[in-house]
């Protein structure tokens, strides 16, 4: 007789489940709202808020963990009630839409650092860091503690280290005595200094993230609506300062999306609405960063939908009666008034055109678009006013005013300013004299 004896095992799945690797952490960067700006006086509040629906809705469909601002969120450092509104609308709608994300927003050179850290306290409560300055220790030294942010994931595992410096001022950095500029090294030292820090609190398996707004040595300039930052006569930082161990570094000031230095990790992601006519054609962006580990597995920028078309007519500066024809054959789609396009019209002038605004004003009436401006250039002329020219212009003061106005008519017609339009100028300067009498 065979005795048969079975063994049976029960394994408890939840306490021996194999090790799951952890899911990427996605972040996005974005920068240079300027939420309050106005476009040659039109309010732009429209365009604005269809990017912050847009911002919310990739937040909720591409399942976000963090977002990173990097600096100017406000167009000026007394932002309207609206814009504000805006701002703390954004952040509230941003955490319905990922109960879990994680904010951080620094200030940037057109933020009120103040102005932005003051609700801070309360924003901590819906995981939003806001830090618009540096801060000091009781020694005296920066205290790199307050810019640094950890990004944890939804189990509450740190997966990140995030170094947040906001626009930094002389004040703000530390006094650095070198042969090069004390600005400049100050910053640098600022970075240096707190990715050191950083690098002390990671641990394996952890990414670093830096977030900055400055100007970095050869980044494209949208010269028309970038305000310069140059403090002590230098203004641009080396991408040298940011370690290669740095997995992604988030930055802000210049609108044009960019790497810089051709370094795919360290990256502007530039102004998510064009705000000036020089910067119709940028690639307007936000940057998803998928992090695994410590390093970034993807870069990839995501398009902003332009809300509100920009239209330069024509394409090239033209004379007035080219400019006119073509006013007068736009057709445009009929939309609601706040989708309106903004028009520059681009004017060639060969000689004064006194009327040339009415012109233009007549072509466009009743035309569903914002008339915003005329862009003017001149026939200059190369010719030169001779050797003395120089010596002339230095002696300004001692020159007579129908003198400064021939040369700046010379200058932009290339021909002698015409006897009637000299002496209706002369007759104009007479007139406020023999009234004083």
């Amino acid at each position: 007789m065979k005795i048969f004896v079975f063994f049976v095992f029960f394994v408890d799945n939840a306490s021996h489940q194999l090790p799951t690797k952890k899911a990427p952490l996605k972040v996005l960067h974005t920068s240079d709202w300027h939420l309050g700006q106005t476009l040659r006086g039109f309010d732009r509040a429209y365009e604005h808020q269809c990017f912050l629906d847009w911002l919310v809705l990739q937040i909720r469909t591409l399942d976000i963990d963090a977002l990173l601002v990097s600096g100017d969120i406000f167009d000026n450092a007394n932002p309207s009630s609206l814009a504000q509104k805006q701002l703390y609308r954004f952040l509230h709608a941003a955490r319905e839409a990922a109960p879990a994300l994680r904010i951080v927003l620094i200030a940037g050179n057109h933020d009120s650092a103040g102005r932005l850290e003051a609700p801070a306290p309360l924003l901590e409560v819906f995981e939003t860091t806001v830090i618009g300055q540096t801060r000091r220790t009781p020694g005296g030294d920066i205290d790199l503690e307050s810019l640094l942010v950890p990004l944890p994931d939804r189990q509450g595992r740190v997966r990140a280290w995030c170094l947040a410096v906001p626009f930094l001022r002389p004040g703000d950095v530390p006094r650095i005595e070198t042969g090069d500029d004390p600005y400049l090294a100050g910053m640098a030292a600022v970075y240096r200094q707190g990715f050191e820090l950083a690098l002390s609190r990671r641990e394996p398996g952890q990414a670093l993230l830096a977030l900055g707004h400055c100007h970095m040595a050869g980044g494209d300039v949208s010269k028309e609506s970038e305000r310069r930052i140059v403090i002590g006569g230098a203004e641009m930082l080396s991408a040298a300062i940011f370690d290669e161990r740095l997995a992604y570094v988030a930055l802000g000031h210049l609108h044009r999306p960019q790497a810089v230095s051709g370094k795919a990790r360290i990256r502007y992601s530039g102004s998510p609405l064009p705000m000036s006519f020089a910067e119709i054609d940028y690639p307007h962006q936000v940057i998803l960063i998928e992090l695994d580990g410590e390093s970034a597995k993807t870069i990839e920028p995501l398009r902003v939908p332009r809300a509100v078309g920009m239209l330069r007519i024509p394409a090239q500066p033209a004379p007035l009666p080219e400019v006119l024809e073509a006013l007068h054959a736009l057709a445009l789609e009929d939309l609601p008034e706040e989708q309106w396009p903004y028009l520059e019209v681009r004017v060639r002038f060969d000689c004064p055109e006194p009327g040339a605004r009415a012109a233009i004003e007549s072509a466009l009436k009743d035309k569903p678009l914002r008339f915003a401006g005329i862009d003017a250039s001149y026939r200059r002329s190369d010719a030169s006013f001779g050797p003395d020219a120089d010596a002339e212009l230095a002696q300004l003061s001692q020159m007579q005013p129908e003198d400064i106005l021939q040369r700046h008519y010379q200058t932009q017609y290339g021909e002698a300013l015409p006897a009637a339009l000299c002496t209706a100028f002369i007759e104009l300067l007479i007139e406020p004299a023999e009234a004083a009498q």
